[in-house]
């Protein structure tokens, strides 16, 4: 039962309390490139989230049979050969999609997101876990640029997913859908994530300092300062 908790933890882990993007604030730049409509979003979001947990499987299982010294150049080469395999079947399957991300789609060679959960998690953790990590913050990072996504393109362009739906009744506000919206937009949405995860984190240690003797004391107590 603890394993499983364990996993499930691991698993949730990027969708809010380390999300790549709102909380960790990495992986701003494809974030900011790609989220002027949910479609490029998700499928970026999509893309990255493939290249997570196959990277991040096969880094697991070579773990002890990669030198230390030269992990970084092999952790990238491992990422290099599952994007372009991400690359070439978007290309063949999906070129519309293929041709709207453009120079970011070879860009998650190096996307820090992949690269930091090869060094911090999967070459230190088995197979399994490193999959779920990757599941969980490549979902993590989808929902993050499909969320700014539906945003800028329904407030920029007055659609969602290409249906008409702001625009029957007015224009939408152009500069949404340009860098300075981009950066406008990411900052609202990553403020209100913040907020509300200090809220909910204040509150579960309320509760859990219900009770206790010292509750008062612990909260009044001034910080030690060093002379």
């Amino acid at each position: 039962m603890n394993k499983a908790m364990h996993r499930l933890s691991i698993l949730t882990n990027g969708l809010v309390k380390e999300n790549p993007v709102l909380i960790l604030a990495i992986g701003t730049c494809p974030t900011l490139a790609t989220t002027t409509s949910v479609m490029t979003g998700l499928g970026m979001g999509l893309s990255a989230t493939a290249v997570l947990i196959c990277s991040n499987t096969v880094i697991s299982l070579l773990r002890r049979i990669i030198p230390d010294k030269v992990r970084i150049p092999c952790f990238i080469t491992v990422i290099a050969g599952f994007v372009t395999i991400v690359q070439m079947l978007l290309k063949a399957y999906v070129p519309s999609l293929y041709d709207a991300l453009g120079i970011y789609l070879p860009l998650i060679v190096v996307n820090c997101i992949i690269l930091g959960r090869a060094e911090m998690f999967a070459c230190k953790n088995g197979p399994l876990d490193s999959a779920l990590d990757g599941i969980g913050m490549g979902l993590g990072f989808t929902l993050a640029l499909v969320g700014i996504g539906s945003i800028r393109e329904f407030l920029g362009s007055g659609t969602w997913c290409g249906i008409p739906l702001l625009s029957r009744f007015m224009p939408g506000m152009g500069i949404l859908t340009l860098v300075p919206g981009g950066f406008f937009v990411f900052a609202l949405v990553m403020a209100a994530v913040q907020y509300a995860s200090r809220k909910t984190k204040h509150r579960s240690r309320k509760k859990t300092c219900e009770g206790c003797a010292f509750a008062g004391a612990c909260h009044e107590l001034p910080a030690k300062t060093e002379a």
